[in-house]
């Protein structure tokens, strides 16, 4: 083990120096390239790639820990390079179980590349199962990938975009390929310079990135006409609604408990201005000096607050459980239910608790320029993560029906 360790990656002067930003990349809508580059450079980005490959070795338990830290210091940083993180997990995923596909990945990461996650799609509720993006094969045994992507993370900085795409071919059964493509050009895009560094095809990016929140992530729509994926990039190929590939639930693990714990980490940070807000002096009533009560001492916010504690402390034990659940490669028959269920309780705690500390902190909390206000917003992205709490519901409803 080369010892490595969270503080190692996430020292208290980078963690500073990514609070500090994150408001102002938020106000300016750009993207938190400062911050990015401090991660790279100190080793954040190989974080999961086993020593031996040349990274940090972290588990993806440390990794969740790691992440609520990033996540509770500067959120979009958090949630941007996370899915970065999620392919190296991916890989990491399939190398602990002796499936050596995606080792390429684990190199890539240690010399530099950057994976952003090319497989949302608007209107596809069956996610990782299907696509609406097509794959043409190519002369050279690879394909050309046609579709548009939505909220494509790190779309100004990405070198390898995993993507999937459905292949359709006169006489054979459909396929879903799963694959990475090279933009070999380094450095932080305008949109306009898309296309920089692929080897066929174009890229380009409709519409305005404006969102509500998680503005610096600058997940921008991302159009791929007949872009290359390399016969040695392709990760897999699999029968629509098939999710019996050990990819998918690499992909499924990686993407849920890595995306929970950033919005634990906005839970963490949510609920210490709470407690500080709650530890404040307490107004008397009817005016008047303070007479050494805080607001604490009220039995309604001591309920509050302790309510909003513990709901946090299940919610952190749910997604601790199934990340040591994948470092131990346990078998589970749950796997899909119960990751999709723990990432949607995070997710609703976490706009929970910033919801209790904007009561607690009251109107200084309601400034648009304050940092409870931009944790409001950015926790709201929760809402748009897969699997959504419709598809949860759905699968819960499923598995109460009498077998026919």
């Amino acid at each position: 083990m080369t010892g490595t360790t969270i503080d190692d990656l996430l020292p208290p002067d980078l963690l500073r120096r990514a609070r500090d930003r994150a408001a102002t990349t938020d106000a300016e809508n750009r993207f938190f390239a400062e911050d990015f580059e401090e991660l790279r450079a100190i080793g954040y980005l190989a974080a999961v790639v086993p020593d031996a490959l040349g990274g940090s070795g972290l588990s993806l338990e440390s990794l969740v820990t790691a992440q609520r830290c990033l996540a509770a210091h500067a959120p979009a940083t958090s949630l941007g390079v996370n899915m970065h993180l999620v392919w190296t997990q991916v890989a990491r995923f399939l190398h602990d179980r002796g499936i050596t596909t995606l080792d390429g990945v684990l190199r890539d990461a240690v010399a530099g590349e950057v994976f952003g996650f090319g497989i949302s799609e608007a209107g596809n509720d069956a996610v990782l199962l299907d696509s609406t993006s097509t794959a043409e094969p190519h002369p050279d045994g690879g394909y050309r990938i046609s579709g548009t992507k939505v909220f494509t993370t790190l779309s100004p900085v990405w070198t390898r975009l995993g993507v999937h795409a459905r292949c359709e071919r006169a006489g054979a059964d459909p396929e879903l390929v799963f694959g990475f493509v090279r933009r070999e050009a380094a450095g932080v895009r305008d949109p306009g310079s898309a296309s920089a560094g692929l080897a066929e095809g174009r890229i380009e990016h409709p519409g305005t990135w404006n969102p509500l929140g998680m503005r610096a992530t600058q997940s921008w729509t991302t159009r791929l006409d007949g872009v290359r994926v390399r016969p040695d990039d392709v990760a897999a190929r699999i029968a629509p609604f098939d999710g019996r590939d050990p990819l998918v639930l690499a992909i499924f693990s990686s993407f849920s408990i890595l995306t929970a714990s950033v919005y634990a980490g906005i839970a963490d940070r949510a609920l210490e201005l709470a407690r500080a807000a709650a530890n404040r002096p307490a107004p008397r009533p009817g005016g008047g000096e303070p007479d050494g009560r805080i607001r604490l001492d009220d039995p309604d916010t001591a309920a509050t607050l302790t309510a909003a504690v513990l709901r946090h402390r299940r919610s952190l034990d749910a997604l601790t459980l199934l990340a040591r659940d994948v470092d131990e490669r346990r078998e589970r028959d749950d796997w899909f239910l119960a990751l999709a269920a723990a990432r949607n309780e995070v997710c609703d705690e976490a706009r929970a608790a910033v919801d209790v500390a904007m009561r607690l902190t009251g109107s200084r909390g309601f400034q648009a320029d304050s940092e409870l206000a931009r944790l409001y917003r950015d926790v709201l992205a929760g809402l748009f993560h897969p699997s959504s709490s419709a598809a949860l519901a759905a699968t819960v409803r499923g598995s109460l029906a009498d077998p026919a």
